[in-house]
Parts: C-alpha cells; structure tokens; sequence
C-alpha cells in the first residue's frame, strides 16, 4: 500500500513496537524509591520500625550521586550535592545519634546547612533562567509564616525566622533549575511547611500529618537530587 507522499506503508504485523529501555539512572534510584514508599507506610501505621528506615534514606539517595560522579562536571558541584545529601542525613538523624543534645536547634543547623549548599548549587551551576515572577510566593510565604507561628516560637522566633528566609531562598532559587529541581523545591518547602505547624502548633494538624511531611520531604530531595544529575550531565554534554 502506498501513501500520497509515495512512501510504501508496511502491513501491520501483530507485533507491539519495542519499549524505550528504562534509563539506567533510574535503577540506582529504585532502592531510595522502595525504601522511602516503605518508611511512609510504616509510619502511618506506627511501626517502630519506621526510625531505622529514616536512616537508610540519604545514603540511598547518594548512591546515583556517587555511581554518576565520574560524568558530572564541575566537581564542586557534586561535592555541593552530597554536601546537602550529608547534612540532611544528619539533620533525619538527631535523635539517633545525638540523643542528649537539644533535638530542635540541631536539627535546624544540619538542615540549614543542607539548605546552603543547594542554595550554591543552584545558585553556581544549575540556573539555566532570571528568577521567573511566580517565585515571589515564597517571600510571601516566608511572611505568613512568621505571622501565624511567630508567636507559638517562643525564644526560638529569630532562629525560626532565619531558617524559613533560607527554605524560601532554596524553592525560590530551585525555581531558576531544571524543572524537576524546580518542583523538588515545592515539595522540599511543603515538608518543613507542614514539619514547623506540627512542632509549633501541634493540635492543629491531623494525625497523618507526620507520614504526609515525609511524603513530600522523600519527594522533593529525589527530585533535586535527579534533575541535578540530569542537568549536569546535560551541560557535559553539550
């Protein structure tokens, strides 16, 4: 049978067209995705064993990291990622590791610490865009915060305050990234969104609350942690 353009059409043989292979960046991050699907259950079931799989979630996350390293380019650039990966470790850790130590500021150290490396990486070698219009909502958001759980702080109001300036700065500069950083931003943001009405207004959240806050924390760091690797293998590349 030919076509009007003089192109012979070959006869539909039965037979399905061969799949696109799954990239092989996607294997190396089956284990962070199982095991972060698997600690979201376990916590909205209460299992005590919900903690240790916490555990096991940034160092699963660096794996792709690590076994992609070689092909990522600038260096600094992938000593920021696992810089981030490293602190946030250390931020899900606290109450593991440094039992007798003030949970709170501690976490908040190791976090915005993590939060100033991605804030450099994106800022140094992932923005591909100006500041689009739309991000203004995360200085907006960065107010109403202070407004609403301003006063349930107590002596921790400038010490929250400065940590919520550097969460801002982290979705706002995720929104000159790749699109999947861009959205890891987001979700990275609804986490400690909902993680600060949790610590400071404890009774105005439902009990599910504390699997949602690791549903979009696993989220939003294996987004970043993906489009990081995408784009700077893009950028190798051209």
């Amino acid at each position: 049978m030919s076509t009007s353009a003089g192109h012979v059409r070959r006869p539909y043989d039965g037979e399905m067209p061969p799949r696109a292979p799954i990239s092989p960046l996607a294997w190396w991050f089956a284990p962070y995705i199982l095991v972060s699907a698997a600690h979201v259950v376990l916590l909205a079931i209460g299992s005590p064993i919900a903690g240790p799989t916490k555990l096991l979630l940034m160092p699963l996350l660096a794996v792709p990291v690590v076994v992609t390293a070689s092909r990522l380019r600038p260096r600094s650039a992938v000593i920021l990622v696992l810089a981030a990966l490293l602190f946030s470790w250390l931020g899900d850790s606290v109450g593991a590791f440094f039992p007798a130590a003030p949970e709170l500021p501690l976490m908040l150290g190791f976090f915005g610490i993590a939060h100033l490396a991605y804030i450099a990486l994106f800022a140094r070698h992932l923005a591909r865009r100006p500041f689009p219009w739309w991000a203004l909502v995360y200085a907006a958001w960065w107010i109403g915060m202070l407004l609403v759980l301003g006063p349930h702080t107590g002596g921790l109001l400038i010490a929250v305050a400065v940590y919520g300036l550097v969460l801002a700065g982290t979705a706002a500069f995720s929104a000159r990234c790749h699109p999947l950083i861009a959205i890891g931003g987001a979700f990275f943001l609804a986490s400690d969104t909902i993680l600060a009405f949790r610590l400071f207004l404890p009774d105005s959240l439902p009990a599910w609350s504390n699997p949602t806050i690791m549903l979009t924390y696993t989220l939003g760091q294996g987004l970043i942690v993906a489009g990081a690797i995408i784009a700077l293998k893009k950028r190798n590349a051209e």
